[in-house]
């Protein structure tokens, strides 16, 4: 299969995939694989299958097509080449919750040297490599990377990549518990798919709206957050977005424990599970067996609530997510506490203690705890975060954060 046929059956494959023949476009595409012998094309069409793997969930397939892409890129010796291929490498590895690998792949990317797709890609780079800290709970650095892209996708008017951002941004201050910035970012990206996403794929509007689901829940606004969650869902079912149905099947589930419907609650966690356990969404796990144990405790079954709490850990432990632990530990806090069981419940302050430490969740003027409670945050150009209340208060123009960290030890 000579340059120009191979063109051909790539586009082919990419009108059957953006019609929703996904199957029919891969078939076209590994046969071009198969029988293609032009290595740029080649390169081409692993990118085109990297990409429909991911969106199908497959991230096994999509490792293993990032892979043989690397290879094709060093064939080519081409910087440009190589840089697209480890980064899709990288976001094989966040869509896996690898993100120690993650994190390690994008500087190489970051690293690569003569490489002219460096600010297009780059803010690619440092979105995967926030998504990455934020998995990891460390949430200076994942800020710092978010802005980061943020700022490529302002100097080269990347509105696609702007969307992304936001939505990553509205679960960092989901995470962080400052709600009213949790519904923020998303609605912009929203604003952003009106403005200028005509011709853009509909999965954009679909995650804008899961992400403003997921804000309106934590800001007790159900019917606005079912709203959104349904039109998300709608949208995933059209496109076979199997990650994004189990997202919006936790949601579901998570917005009717809000409204105190458990019966309704467990099918909706036990088809999330389903479908994060298929594709490999580990740190989605986390979330549904959290929701898990809360409906279990609302109903003061403490033994199946520890249950769905120790896979729950296990699982945050394996993939390094330090919010979900301590969250989990909080959890098991409260059921040793009831159950009067202090050793147990002295070993689970402490860890919890230790992750609040970890994750540097506490505000360096009050000490008082972040995310606990919702609370509007400030971030410094440093990105260590604040109470607003707090900066506003003491009206500080360095951070105490960075101030403590650059004083010696034995030296006043």
């Amino acid at each position: 299969m000579g340059q120009d046929q191979t063109k051909q059956q790539i586009e082919k494959g990419l009108q059957l995939y953006q019609s929703n023949q996904t199957e029919k476009a891969l078939q076209v595409w590994m046969k071009v694989l198969e029988k293609g012998s032009d290595l740029v094309g080649r390169f081409r069409v692993l990118g085109c299958l990297v990409t429909a793997h991911s969106e199908m969930g497959r991230y096994k397939e999509m490792l293993k097509f990032a892979v043989v892409q690397i290879d094709t890129a060093r064939e080519l010796e081409d910087a440009d080449f190589l840089l697209e291929s480890y980064l899709n490498l990288a976001r094989s590895n966040e869509k896996l919750c690898e993100f120690h690998k993650t994190i390690s792949y994008c500087k190489t990317c970051l690293g690569l040297p003569g490489a002219r797709a460096g600010a297009q890609l780059g803010g690619q780079v440092s979105l995967s490599m926030g998504n990455a800290f934020l998995g990891l709970s460390l949430f200076q650095k994942a800020l710092e990377s978010f802005e980061k892209a943020l700022r490529y996708a302002h100097n080269n008017d990347d509105t696609m990549l702007e969307c992304r951002v936001c939505c990553s941004l509205g679960s960092f201050y989901a995470q962080v518990k400052d709600y009213e910035k949790a519904l923020f970012f998303p609605c912009k990206a929203a604003e952003l798919v009106n403005d200028y996403g005509k011709g853009w794929s509909l999965k954009y509007r679909a995650m804008s709206q899961y992400h403003m689901a997921v804000a309106y829940r934590l800001l007790g606004h159900l019917g606005s957050a079912m709203e959104c969650c349904e039109e998300s869902m709608k949208i995933a079912l059209q496109h076979g977005d199997r990650p994004l149905q189990a997202l919006c099947l936790l949601c579901f589930a998570d917005i009717h424990r809000s409204r105190g419907d458990l019966e309704t609650a467990f099918p909706r966690y036990d088809s999330a599970m389903s479908i994060m356990t298929e594709i490999g969404n580990r740190l989605g796990q986390v979330h549904v067996l959290l929701g898990v144990a809360k409906c279990w405790m609302a109903r003061k079954v403490l033994d199946k609530a520890l249950d769905a709490i120790e896979k729950a850990q296990d699982l945050a432990e394996e993939v390094g997510n330090k919010l979900s632990q301590l969250k989990l530990h909080c959890l098991s806090e409260g059921i040793y506490r009831s159950k009067g069981l202090q050793r147990e419940l002295r070993a689970h302050v402490v860890r919890f203690h230790e992750c609040v430490e970890e994750t540097e969740l506490y505000c360096g003027l009050c000490g008082e705890s972040i995310g606990e409670k919702n609370s509007r945050l400030q971030a410094l150009p440093c990105s260590h975060i604040f109470h607003l209340r707090c900066l506003q208060n003491n009206g500080t123009r360095s951070c105490p954060n960075c101030r403590r960290a650059s004083m010696k030890p034995g030296f006043v």
